[in-house]
């Protein structure tokens, strides 16, 4: 009376289906310098961790008899399984079975994957390499009919936007849908070489005229630059890790925290470079990045979308081992100007930090938006509005530090002001409504005009005004609350972490 038949023929579709699409086609795959999608699951994930739902799921053959001759596995593998011991929900498309495009059993299970993560709560990780779409012109003919566009369970995949932290690696070429559950994520990458999205391939694009190759279309230089991507990587083990280390900032869901990680690094750690980060002279750049690594926690600087909206650096890192998310400007590019992608990246950090409840850290030198006629063609001021407009309906504690200038609307868009502002100045601090490098002869012109030497009266005026916008002055009337040693940074945003993180842990 024993079911070992029914166990045995269980194990037999088990065993059918890791042969994928077939050893010509995993082989294929391997050619192609790409993993297949089971050795990617394995990768991501802590070994032994994988508990795949849906396996045996495909396409069965059947004799004469009834009885199984083979099995065509789906196209998509999802389960759960572990990262850094954490419960996460992790897919994979497999390119070896029809090149990743749908079919039946790939809806219902597409759906269920994405459902699975936000009704339990668990961040979502899916790994892409194909259409994932409804199939190809050909399928018409075999279907014998066509139908309205729609994409099932779409609406799951917004209310995971809305609820567990969702990561897309593009590890193939990724069109139509493919490309739309890529960018519907909060932390995307893609593999240079290896990866292209588009919303179709070259043959489509070929019935418009243009004749170009997937990398051309679609490829990381496109991609990483524009910000429909936020990051590329070497190879498929870097994407990997980009996703885990990503992960390990952020709470299981919306509602839940983030997890403070062990320290030690010093919080009294006082950094002397920073003495002589910012140049004496206004007209020199310095490296932003070399002032985050002294003081965050050493390693701990986790930076996203370096390729695109570059006056700004956006990233993730820890203060006494608590996650903050982190805003700083970048004088190396436009001199820190926020133009149209800059306020775009800064916007979508800032929805995020607020999002999951993580306390935002910015480091200010900001000059304004960007000016000039392309400027005003990219739409820099509706998109710096919206930047600000983040900032001040985030809700998390929020500390900034001024390093250099801060003019204007974009220099004003450093915190909200009408909160208390958690706020430190360095003595490099330079702001106002505008710059006056420029203005001055505009402001004079008429006293320039009457002097019998302009150049020297024009150099007095300038001394004068020098010291009137000295960040003491400021300080006297209490327009800004502490100028302090750069030094001290590291040592004041560990108290603030503390503060915030106990603050969080307080409201819930």
């Amino acid at each position: 009376m024993s079911w070992q038949d029914d166990i045995d023929e269980l194990n037999r579709r088990r065993a059918l289906a890791e042969n994928m699409g077939g050893a010509e086609k995993v082989a294929r795959q391997h050619a192609r310098g790409k993993m297949d999608a089971r050795a990617r699951i394995a990768a991501l994930l802590d070994p032994g961790s994988f508990r795949e739902i849906g396996k045996i799921a495909g396409r069965g053959s059947y004799d004469a008899n009834g009885d199984l001759v083979d099995l065509a596995a789906s196209n998509f593998i999802f389960g759960r399984g572990d990262i850094a011991g954490r419960a996460v929900v992790a897919s994979a498309d497999d390119f070896t079975v029809r090149g990743g495009a749908a079919d039946a059993a790939l809806h219902r299970k597409f759906v269920q994957c994405e459902a699975m993560a936000h009704e339990l709560r668990l961040p979502l990780i899916r790994m892409i390499d194909g259409t994932g779409g409804g199939g190809s012109v050909k399928s018409l003919e075999t279907m014998g009919y066509t139908y309205v566009p729609m994409v099932p369970g779409w609406e799951h995949i917004v209310t995971n936007l809305d609820t567990v932290p969702v990561v897309a690696l593009a590890l193939g070429p990724t069109a139509g849908l493919g490309a739309a559950r890529t960018v519907a994520s909060h932390y995307s990458v893609m593999v240079k070489g290896l990866s292209q999205v588009f919303a179709a391939g070259p043959a489509v694009a070929a019935a418009i005229g243009e004749t170009i190759d997937k990398e051309g279309l679609g490829g990381t230089d496109i991609h990483c630059r524009n910000g429909v991507v936020d990051d590329e990587v070497a190879s498929e083990a870097e994407a990997f890790a980009a996703a885990r280390r990503f992960l390990s900032y952020l709470p299981q869901s919306v509602g839940s925290f983030g997890a403070r990680t062990l320290c030690d690094d010093p919080v009294d750690r006082r950094e002397d470079a920073l003495l002589s980060a910012v140049p004496r002279n206004p007209a020199e750049v310095y490296a932003m990045r070399r002032v985050l690594t002294g003081v965050f926690d050493a390693g701990s600087v986790f930076e996203m979308g370096r390729r695109w909206g570059r006056a700004v650096i956006t990233a993730f890192a820890r203060l006494d081992g608590w996650p903050v998310a982190v805003l700083a400007s970048d004088p190396s590019y436009l001199g820190g100007s926020w133009e149209a992608k800059t306020s775009e990246k800064a916007e979508r950090l800032v929805k995020l930090a607020d999002q999951f409840r993580l306390p935002i850290v910015h480091l200010v030198d900001n000059p304004g938006f960007m000016i000039g006629a392309e400027a005003e063609r990219a739409g820099t001021i509706r998109y710096g509005v919206n930047a600000m407009n983040a900032i001040y309906r985030a809700t998390v504690p929020l500390a900034s530090v001024i390093v250099r200038r801060a003019y204007g609307i974009a220099g004003s868009a450093m915190s909200n002001a009408e909160r208390f502002q958690y706020r430190f100045a360095w003595p490099s601090g330079d702001w106002g409504s505008l710059p006056i490098e420029g203005g001055i002869e505009v402001a004079y012109k008429s006293e320039l005009e009457a002097s019998a030497d302009p150049a020297a009266h024009l150099a007095d005026i300038r001394a004068r005004l020098n010291k009137v916008r000295s960040p003491f002055r400021s300080a006297e009337h209490f327009m800004v609350e502490d100028i302090i040693d750069p030094r001290d940074t590291r040592p004041l945003l560990c108290e603030f972490a503390t503060l915030a993180w106990a603050r969080l842990a307080a409201s819930g």
